[in-house]
């Protein structure tokens, strides 16, 4: 088999890959090669279990790529030589390309605890098989210990909790999201976990799962035992690089090494998405990002350049926006926490503000929105924001990030024009983010 374009992977960055190239180059032929015979929105994984309550109605529709005339091969590449520009499948069969594309992922950090290997002891893996079978064990089960607090473990905890399953939550960190968030934000989220119902154990670690077959125990440094029928390594992910390395492509720990453009050390070769090397937008230091947004904005950029540079980029560097939610409480944060700021020493200032996300206040399902942007004490550069409120949050976020990529500062940020609704804004007297922003410059500029 013959084909122009080769795209070994087909989670997000390999489907926005694959249709980019198709759109800037549509003589040329397209093909995905993936493991799964279909593919589930990573998001929504932990929204499975008990909200969507099947893993179909998690599922990406093919449609799109076939409209495109983008060939799927469900199979596996075992080898690549990047010599003969050739990939060999597990089948035994062999694809000729032109360009390659790596957009193999990420696979489950499992951490070195005795017992992992337990029935019903469940990495959080894209596999629509294996997600089966966790929904299977989780229909027949009472009580679910989740161990890792980051955003994956918390959604369960949400989502699961919400469906009347008992859930303890164990995190190693003194708080829940905290290598995102500043300990007032992890709070709130800890506050409305356990209006949920769930159990949390933060600052401790796991020593050992117990059972004899399947999982009956989860046993904390403490020596307390937690019952579980259960349990969820929610212990992050690393880049799936294996594939690469073989190759002989340059991959540090943090992914394959890429320039601003995606390509890797080898003319023909790009990575995409989490197995493909971040770095810090402020610091440029390297760092693990894994996030569809990220990974889709990369596959844009790959996929228009795969023959000549058609989409210039100056990339500074990769902002890392998130948005989660527990319960009715939205969160987001984009760039630096005041944690990593201090850490860094940037010499910054912060503005904060709480109103309500609707006006008047006593509109139904009002929330307060707090917000808390930090900003460079000389310049007035944008340096990262988190707020806190209602569903409105997630594109409020989105703007915060964008005043970031942009190098907007305090002053050109509190001229912004916006638009307002009773129903969908705060009030325009008192936008949750210019409110702060007017904060922060009475800080940068005190006389």
């Amino acid at each position: 088999m013959k084909t122009d374009v080769l795209v070994i992977g087909g989670g997000p960055s390999g489907i926005v890959t694959a249709l980019t190239a198709k759109q800037r180059y549509p003589d040329k032929e397209v093909t995905i090669v993936r493991r799964e015979k279909y593919v589930v929105v990573p998001c929504g994984i932990p929204y499975i279990f008990g909200t969507l309550k099947s893993v179909e109605k998690d599922k990406i529709s093919d449609e799109g790529l076939k409209k495109k005339g983008v060939n799927i091969v469900v199979d596996e590449v075992t080898d690549v030589d990047l010599k003969s520009k050739k990939a060999r499948l597990r089948s035994g069969e062999e694809i000729l390309f032109d360009k390659l594309v790596l957009a193999t992922g990420s696979k489950p950090s499992v951490p070195p605890i005795k017992g992992v290997e337990l029935r019903n002891v469940f990495p959080v893996r894209k596999d629509p098989e294996h997600l089966k079978a966790m929904l299977e064990a989780i229909k027949g089960s009472e009580r679910i210990t989740i161990i890792g607090g980051g955003f994956i473990g918390v959604e369960f905890a949400d989502d699961l909790a919400s469906a009347g399953y008992k859930v303890t939550l164990v995190e190693l960190l003194p708080h829940v999201l905290a290598l995102s968030f500043d300990d007032e934000f992890c709070e709130l989220a800890e506050a409305k976990l356990r209006e949920l119902g769930v159990e949390l154990r933060t600052g401790t670690k796991v020593v050992r799962i117990e059972g004899k077959d399947a999982v009956e125990a989860v046993v904390l440094e403490s020596g307390e035992r937690i019952k579980s029928d259960v349990v969820i390594l929610a212990t992050g992910a690393k880049p799936n690089t294996e594939l690469a390395e073989r190759a002989g492509l340059k991959v540090s720990r943090y992914g394959v090494e890429v320039d601003e453009y995606l390509r890797a050390s080898h003319p023909d070769v790009f990575a995409v998405g989490d197995c493909a090397e971040k770095r810090d937008f402020f610091t440029r230091k390297p760092k693990s990002v894994m996030l569809a947004s990220v990974a889709t904005a990369e596959a844009r950029i790959a996929g228009a350049n795969l023959y000549k540079i058609t989409a210039f980029r100056l990339m500074r560097g990769t902002v890392g926006i998130f948005a989660t939610k527990v319960g009715d409480l939205a969160l987001g944060a984009a760039g630096l926490t005041e944690r990593i700021a201090k850490q860094e020493s940037f010499d910054y200032v912060v503005g904060t503000s709480k109103v309500l996300d609707k006006h008047p206040g006593a509109l139904p399902d009002a929330h307060e929105v707090r917000a808390k942007l930090i900003f460079a004490r000389h310049g007035g550069f944008f340096l990262g924001g988190q707020l806190a409120g209602g569903f409105t949050i997630g594109e409020m976020i989105n703007l915060i990030g964008f005043a970031i990529e942009a190098g907007f500062t305090a002053a050109q940020y509190m001229n912004l024009q916006i638009g307002t609704h009773p129903f969908l804004t705060p009030a325009p007297t008192a936008p949750a983010t210019i409110k702060a922003t007017e904060d922060a410059l009475r800080k940068i500029y005190p006389d």
